[in-house]
């Protein structure tokens, strides 16, 4: 198995942000300069308006072919997709209202360095004081209907409409108290690659992915997709290994990848770096490979992320058909989950999926968890997969600390 060092959990200054994705040697020199917020109700193309943002900040996203060699004041910037602005880049369906509208849906908070960024120990005791308290979890659908999901999924599949599609469940629990101690607990679950907090004024997601959307380090696009979940025991690794049907779901996302990045990519340099490798995240055994190809010269940030999301393993294949599947199933929307969260600096990007993923706003935390649906899936074993995976995000969010 191989093993991720989380790409980092630390306290920014200004009362708010952990940043996901920002080079460990910038700790505690961090300072906000600039930030973007956009939401679904507002006018303009998302992918377009963020790639100007920060081309405007001095970041090099008009051509993510020359990345890495661009030297800037700004050290670069946290930046977060929702699944539905995901949808909107590419004029597909957002899917029903976010249970947590005070999220924006597309987010890019700018840094340079500032070495009296680092906030004094007064600063974290006071954080430290404020009291958490979480109330009961309230689901958006009842497992009965969570199955009923599932079997509509498996009809539209009979029907031909899409080969696998992706459906997801949310949840909400009422909150007092200050809510990042509680979402920098869940960003340290084991297994998370993209872990950490971003705030803004009356809401904050905490993050504990293991899963890449895309990153472009080294002249290359790289995604890593994930399918397949089985408890993290020896049998439950077996079982993954074994499965045909987790396999066949698997591979087909690999392919809509590849298809993904091949509209990017240099002609005949999209490839599979890694098929199917059992990872781990908390107590679950997970399958992920590794896709790559090399960049088209001109494709900017804007092309590129219109070219990834929203994510093929949480919407299904074919993608479009799958998202209007979803927005006919799913009770409310995707929120702050199966998303884009993590960090564009002047060498790379690295955007990490948002599943594992929390939002607090308006009194309320919320979290999404759900799984990937072909003619052979069992509803109430896709139920239970989607229980598991949320397990862990709730008893870290329980803790508070």
């Amino acid at each position: 198995m191989s093993r991720f060092k989380p790409v980092v959990v630390e306290t920014l200054p200004n009362e708010s942000t952990l940043v996901t994705g920002r080079p460990s040697s910038c700790y505690g020199q961090l300072r906000e300069r600039s930030r973007f917020e956009w939401r679904i109700s507002d006018p303009g193309d998302p992918a377009q308006l963020l790639e100007d943002f920060l081309a405007g900040n001095g970041l090099a996203v008009r051509d993510v072919a020359g990345i890495g060699g661009a030297h800037t004041a700004r050290c670069g910037a946290s930046v977060f997709v929702s699944a539905a602005a995901g949808a909107r880049m590419i004029d597909a369906p957002v899917g029903r209202p976010s249970p947590a509208p005070g999220v924006p849906d597309v987010v890019a908070v700018v840094y340079a360095h500032d070495e009296a960024a680092r906030p004094s120990r007064e600063e974290q005791g006071e954080r430290r004081k404020r009291a958490w308290r979480l109330g009961a979890w309230r689901d958006s659908w009842t497992a009965g209907e969570h199955a009923g999901a599932v079997e509509l999924a498996r009809a539209a599949i009979a029907r031909g409409d899409v080969y696998q599609v992706n459906v997801v469940g949310h949840a909400s629990a009422p909150y007092t108290g200050d809510p990042l101690p509680a979402l920098r607990a869940l960003a340290g679950l084991p297994g998370a690659r993209y872990a950490g907090v971003l705030a803004g004024a009356g809401w904050a997601i905490g993050c504990a992915s293991p899963e890449t959307l895309v990153e472009v380090r080294g002249g290359r696009i790289f995604t890593r997709p994930i399918k397949g979940t089985r408890p993290a025991t020896a049998a439950g690794r077996r079982e993954l290994l074994a499965s045909a049907k987790e396999r066949a779901e698997h591979i087909m996302i690999v392919d809509l990848e590849r298809n993904d990045l091949a509209r990017i990519a240099r002609t005949g340099s999209v490839r599979v770096d890694e098929l199917y490798v059992l990872r781990r995240w908390c107590d679950l055994w997970q399958a992920e490979s590794v896709v790559s190809a090399a960049p088209a010269p001109g494709v900017g940030l804007a092309r590129l992320l219109r070219a990834v999301c929203p994510g093929g393993s949480v919407t299904g294949a074919p993608k479009l058909s799958a998202l209007r599947e979803i927005a006919a199933m799913e009770p409310v929307g995707r929120g702050a989950s199966m998303g884009a969260l993590g960090w564009i600096g002047p060498d790379h990007i690295d955007l990490g999926l948002t599943i594992r993923t929390a939002a607090a706003a308006d009194g309320r935390v919320h979290l999404w968890a759900g799984g990937g649906i072909t003619w052979s899936s069992d509803a109430e074993a896709e139920v239970a997969e989607a229980a598991a995976k949320a397990a862990p995000l709730r008893r870290a969010l329980a803790t508070g600390a």
